[in-house]
Parts: C-alpha cells; structure tokens; sequence
C-alpha cells in the first residue's frame, strides 16, 4: 500500500499545495504563484489541471489511497451564509447601497468580495485532483477531510518547529469565527486555548490591511512589505495611533471592536488619506505609527499568551507573522525566550499543515522527534533543461563548472557583479533562502539603488536582506537569534553598519537570513568563499523576480529575468551564464 496526503490552501488568495508520504515525510510544498508566475495566484486552483499529472508521478507513485484535507471548513459561519443567501456575495450584491457598515477598517464591499471569492474556492476544492486521479489511478481511493483554517495555521507552525512543546499564536486577517486562535502544542498534539469569534472581534491583519491602503499601496497585491519598509523613514503621529487605539480593545485575548461610536472612530481613519502636508512624508509617519500599533497589540496578546500556557517557546503563524520588523522584537519585548516562524507563516503554509493534520489524526501515536524543516521544497530546474539552452543559444556565454561554480561565483560577487543564483528545490514561503536569490556584495551602500533601479524596477525605501553565516552573525548583530527563514529583523551593531552598509537599513537593521552549513551546504559555502575574499561572512540577498512577479519557477522564467534587468551573472546548478556583449550599469563605490 502507498497511502499519501496531500493538503491543499484553497484560500483565494496565495493558494498552495502540499504532500507527505505515510511515514509523515514532507515530499514536495509549493505556492501555484510560482507554476503560474502570477503574484499571489488570485482565485486560481491549487490543483492545477495539467500540473497534477507531473506532481503526482514523481511524488506519489502508483499511490493506493490518497487523502485530500483543505484548509477551511466547508461548512461556513451563520453571517457568511445569510449574507450568501441575501444576494450580498455576488456580483451585483457588491453594488447595493444601504447596507448596515460591519464593523471592520475596510469597506463592506471589500469584506463582501473577500467573503465570495472565498466561497467560491473553497465550493470547487479538489475537483481538479479528483478528475486526475480517476483517470490516472482508477484503483486509488480517495477520501476528504476539511480543517478550521486556524487549526492548519498551527499545525504549520508547531510541526515544522524543532520544539517538543510550545504555545502557539495564530494572528490572522480572518478565519471561520474571528481573526485570532491561541493553542497549547504537546507531545505533537494541538489544544486550543482561545479564539476570537463573532462579527464584533477586531483584526490586527485587517488594521494592517487597511494602514496599507491608507500609505497608498495596495493589500490585495500583498504590499504590506511596503510598509514595514517604509515605517523606519517616519515618526510616530500620536493623533493617528489615538484613533487607532481608541476602536480596539485588548483584554486578555479578548480583541474587540470599541461599540461606542465606533464608526465615527473608523470614519477617521480615512480622513488621513486627505491631510495637508507632503505624502510621501505623511505616508511615512502613518507607516511607523501603525507598525507601533501593531507592535504594542501584538506585545500585549503574547504576554498574556506567555502567563496562560507557562511555556516559554511561541510558534507564531497567520499572515501577520510576515511581519518581520516586529518578529526581531518578541523575545525583548515579552516573556518568550524562543520563537518559531514557520517559512510558509502565511496560507500558502495551511497546504502543509493540513496534509499534517490528516496524517496525524491516522497516526495519533507516531512521532517523528522534532526538527526544523527545510523550506526547499519545491521544483527544481533540471540538466536537462539547462542542456537544451546550450543547444540552441547562440548568444550567452555557458560554462559548467562541478567542481569550482562557488569559487567563481565568489569571485564575480567581490567585484561588485550581481549574480541570479538558482540551485536545487526552490523554497517553501514568500523569501528567497539561497536557492531562488540574487546576490550582490554587501559591503557598499550604493549596491541598494543599483539593484533597486536596474534589477527589481521598485522603489528605493526597499531594504534588502543580509544571508550571514551562523558562526560569525554574533558579531554583527544586537542580541543575535537565528533566523532560519529570513523571518526576524535584528539590529546591525553600530560598529558593523559602515562594513555591510548595502544590507543595512535607514533605522540601522537587517532582515537576516541565518545559513548553516547543515540547512544548505552550498550557500554555506558560496557565502564561506566571500568571506576567504574580502573578510565579510555575509551577502546581500533578495529575491530572484521584479516587482509584482513571484520568484521564478522554470529555466524559462530565469533567462527572461536575466535578459531584461541589469544581472551580470546566472548560475543554474553547475552552470555559470554570462553577458559577453554587454556591460550593466555598476554602482559608483
């Protein structure tokens, strides 16, 4: 028997799809923006039709049983319903006027949207494995199960956490009942706690969301990074933190919208967006001010959090643990001494977490001892296709190199050259760890705009993240933890900030990636080769995309990235690529 489980994020937004085997292995977890190369994968199936057949051959092999789990119930809360049934959730019903005002930050046509798209995915989950698996494995049998999202939130952060025991925190947007869930982790088993319910619950993501728009970026794109970028360029607007405090009430978990004059408190929000003054720099001090916001929410829940469950381990997941700039904070600033972000915090991960929770609930009794997952999960670019670019390009220079590529990779970095490097499965989650990333030399300042206008086309507030070997990341930053997934911002010690400027941010932090040799042996020693170079253990990384495209999935996808930006290099594998006949813009140093 071949027994596999294979979760499935039907959020309409950031779907995924993940599989373990029946040993409770993790055999392959991916984001469908990465196949699509659509951002975010909007409305899009997680099981892509004519993926499926790929996907299943090569991880699940003549597989007997499959068991397919999806990450929201389908049965949906009362007021989703009602608002179904009552025309609000189509496309007309986005039109009405008139309606009561839910007492949200954002618009109730935005909710209501949300609300539908949500619906609608949820209504066609798995239809399209289903179709495949009938007509590939006639003889496999399939069953379905369907988790609280909250639940697949925290099953994601507790099981890829090397922790025996933790307390869990699920800061969300939204779910089935409300936007947050508390949960105590032992002994792989998930209690929750708490969860925030009823149409009257306050959402820090939703405040989030709407402090996004009111900075002139858009949520729905998932510019909350833009915020966070932002923030440090401002200062804090007490006027705009009062009206934000004043329509939510914290009491324990208890996160509530404040019911007197409510809506005149939210109204004000908006009036923001039409004060004098330069934007830009007003945009500024609403980003700062509404990071602080969210910090001090935040800071609040999880020390409450802390004296509830008497463990000093958090697994934090939910949209809300992308927010890196507060993550670098949570052990200084409350009771936790160690934190565990998932790589997948957000819903692509909740395709991960239910297929674990599947695989749990058929072995109650079967654990593996706790590790730190990898987050190289995904695709990979083959020799193959690599091969057939030597065969019929005529214009780039190739060069295969077993057994120096990190050498001469080192090489062309310390000159100051920018270099797409792809290696193996690409990674689980929203940042590029090594095997996805460019890389630039992170010693001179310059090398932020040079990549900024000639590479990712974006705006120049943008940071870029240090990857810095384990063993030497002490020196360099205040109170230094791991960061395996680039998921914590730490302050970059004041004597260090000159000697990597590229990667250090106006407010003197970095969004660090810690490598070891262990996690990704040839990153480690790309990275190690720098350091012999030029005495820094630490490179700029960043994303191999522009802006508003995913990281790139196929051969195909990297050539076009390299042939239209400023790169100078592009190492595949083993393979290093070059632009004979044209020389990029360099940075003046």
């Amino acid at each position: 028997m071949s027994k596999y489980y294979i979760g499935l994020s039907v959020t309409y937004h950031d779907p995924a799809l993940a599989i373990i085997d029946e040993y409770g292995e993790v055999l392959f977890a991916e984001a469908t923006e990465r196949y699509l190369q659509n951002k975010r994968a909007l409305n899009c199936e997680p099981d892509q039709l004519f993926r499926l057949p790929e996907l299943l051959a090569q991880y699940c092999p003549n597989p007997t049983q499959l068991v397919i789990a999806i990450n929201w119930r389908k049965k949906r809360p009362l007021y989703e319903t009602l608002l179904s049934g009552l025309g609000f959730l189509s496309a007309p019903g986005l039109l009405k006027t008139g309606i009561k005002k839910l007492c949200s930050p954002l618009q109730n046509y935005q909710l209501h949207h949300m609300m539908a798209c949500q619906r609608s995915s949820i209504e066609s989950s798995s239809v399209n494995l289903v179709r495949i698996v009938k007509e590939y494995y006639p003889h496999c049998a399939l069953s379905f199960v369907d988790y609280d999202h909250h639940l697949t939130h925290a099953a994601a952060a507790c099981y890829s956490s090397p922790f025996e025991q933790a307390a869990c925190a699920v800061i969300d947007s939204w779910g089935e009942h409300g936007a947050m869930a508390f949960y105590r982790y032992t002994n792989r088993k998930l209690e929750r706690i708490h969860e925030t319910r009823g149409i009257a619950s306050a959402s820090l993501g939703l405040y989030y969301m709407k402090i996004t728009e009111l900075c002139g970026f858009d949520w729905l794109k998932g510019e909350e990074w833009k915020v966070m970028g932002l923030a440090p360029y401002g200062q804090l607007n007490q006027t705009f933190y009062d009206v934000l405090a004043a329509t939510v009430h914290i009491d324990g978990f208890d996160c509530r919208h404040v019911s007197e004059n409510v809506f005149d408190k939210l109204a004000k929000l908006d009036d923001f967006k039409h004060r004098q003054g330069d934007p830009i720099t007003l945009a500024a001090d609403l980003a700062f001010t509404g990071q602080a916001f969210f910090g001090d929410a935040v800071t609040g829940l999880l020390n409450h959090l802390h004296t509830v469950a008497g463990c000093d381990n958090l697994a934090l997941a939910g949209g809300c643990a992308l927010n890196s700039s507060y993550n670098g904070q949570i052990t200084a600033r409350t009771a936790f001494k160690h934190v565990h972000i998932p790589p997948a915090p957000a819903d692509d991960g909740c395709a991960l977490g239910a297929a674990w929770l599947a695989y749990h609930h058929d072995h109650p009794q079967h654990g593996h001892p706790p590790k730190l997952l990898s987050p190289y999960l995904g695709s990979v670019i083959d020799d193959e296709a690599i091969g057939r670019l030597i065969q019929y390009n005529g214009a780039l220079a190739i060069q295969q190199l077993p057994d120096s590529i990190c050498q001469a990779t080192a090489e062309l970095l310390a000159q100051g050259k920018l270099v797409a490097w792809v290696q193996g499965r690409a990674e689980f989650g929203p940042r590029a760890l090594g095997n996805r990333s460019i890389l630039a030399d992170s010693r001179h300042a310059n090398m932020q705009d040079h990549i900024n206008q000639n590479v990712k086309f974006r705006e120049k507030f943008r940071p870029f993240a240090p990857s810095v070997l384990h063993e030497y990341a002490g020196d360099y930053f205040d109170n230094y933890h791991e960061s395996p997934y680039m998921d914590k911002t730490l302050h970059i010690r004041d004597a260090m900030q000159n000697r990597v400027a590229a990667v250090c941010h106006v407010d003197g932090t970095g969004r660090l990636q810690t490598v070891k040799r262990e996690w990704n042996p040839r990153f480690y020693e790309l990275i190690e080769h720098f350091y012999q170079l030029t005495q820094v253990p630490m490179l700029l990384n960043t994303s191999f995309n522009v802006m508003g495209k995913p990281l790139i999935h196929s051969l195909e996808d990297a050539v076009a990235v390299f042939l239209t930006t400023g790169l100078d290099a592009l190492v595949i594998n083993d393979y290093l690529i070059t632009k004979p006949h044209y020389e990029s813009p360099k940075p003046s140093i």
